[in-house]
């Protein structure tokens, strides 16, 4: 055990997108300068080329994949290590559709190890805000065979045959590897995944660029990667009740696992039974965050990452508060 690691807070990696809006400015307090379309943040991440850089404590400037190689399961623990080495097992996102995204799927790991030699994608999305009649799309409204897909696409009319989900703050999908899937506009979400940036684009409404162009469609790639039977089925929404002051399962799959805390009086957590580290997400209010003699404020918009060697934090909101605990 190190016994130094800390509650680690990172600086966000804004992405530009056709479809961004301002709301992670605007909502969640993030700093995107004259970023006009911001329409992602990734709050921690060990993509290559994407590695969420610290900017709290002693260890400030290191990159994620710099303190996995150091310290090892003292930061994620030792079944997380025995089964990821030294990639950091999760992408913790802030997504904000001003326009639709385009329709997607991700391959799951037997074919994403095959093609590629990367993770697949399972992830989960959170609503944080969302405008009056926005929603998501999620798989297929029946069953669909691969011959109605194809024609489906090539006659541009695929969203047809998507099942849409009007939503509001606080509903919550599981979004397995092979699902069919776009956010729909209107929505500001928190996703969870798999650390995997390995998209098929399908069909993008059939916008254009600036100048003109269309984006990169890959539908090939997606009629192998489409687990069309699930697809069909259902069950897609996360269905919860919040309750106050108490730990609220969302999510658990063998991929990631997720909390919902809404409380307005101390919760005290304690991480010794799991073997892993903790992420929270601050969707809204202020929190104090106490570990060791160590303290630390979250507030909306902010994320943390506390280490597996912390076997225990307080956590002390400032009125109501709203975080996502998550974990693997």
């Amino acid at each position: 055990m190190s016994k130094f690691l800390y509650p680690f807070t990172f600086k966000p990696i804004l992405k530009e997108k056709i479809w961004g809006g301002g709301r992670i400015h605007k909502i969640l307090k993030h700093e995107t300068g004259d970023m006009a379309r911001c329409g992602e943040s990734w709050e921690i991440s060990g993509i290559i080329d994407d590695e969420s850089v610290v900017t709290n404590g002693f260890l400030a400037e290191n990159n994620i994949n710099e303190l996995l190689e150091v310290y090892l399961t003292d930061l994620v623990g030792e079944k997380n290590y025995e089964k990821y080495g030294l990639g950091f097992p999760l992408l913790i996102k802030y997504i904000d559709a001003q326009e639709n995204l385009s329709v997607q799927v991700h391959p799951d790991d037997e074919l994403a190890q095959k093609k590629y030699g990367q993770n697949g994608k399972t992830e989960m999305w959170h609503v944080i805000a969302a405008e009056p009649g926005a929603g998501l799309y999620v798989g297929f409204k029946q069953k669909v065979t691969k011959t109605q897909y194809v024609d489906a696409v090539a006659t541009g009319v695929l969203h047809e045959l998507l099942q849409f989900y009007p939503v509001t703050a606080g509903d919550t999908f599981m979004i397995p590897a092979g699902t069919v899937h776009a956010i729909g506009k209107g929505v500001l979400l928190a996703e969870i995944q798999q650390p995997s940036d390995v998209t098929f684009r399908i069909f993008d409404w059939n916008r254009v660029d600036d100048e003109g162009n269309s984006r990169e469609l890959h539908t090939a790639e997606a009629l192998e990667a489409i687990h069309f039977e699930e697809n069909s089925q259902g069950g897609f929404k996360v269905d919860y009740t919040p309750k106050l002051d108490q730990t609220v399962k969302l999510v658990r799959s063998p991929y990631f696992n997720t909390n919902l805390l809404e409380f307005e009086k101390p919760l005290k957590k304690t991480f010794v039974e799991i073997d892993s580290f903790v992420v929270y997400m601050c969707l809204e209010g202020r929190v104090h965050l106490f570990y060791g003699d160590g303290h630390l404020v979250l507030e909306t918009g902010g994320v943390t990452l506390v280490p597996a060697e912390i076997e225990e934090v307080q956590l002390i909101p400032d009125g109501r508060a709203k975080l996502l605990e998550v974990y693997c």
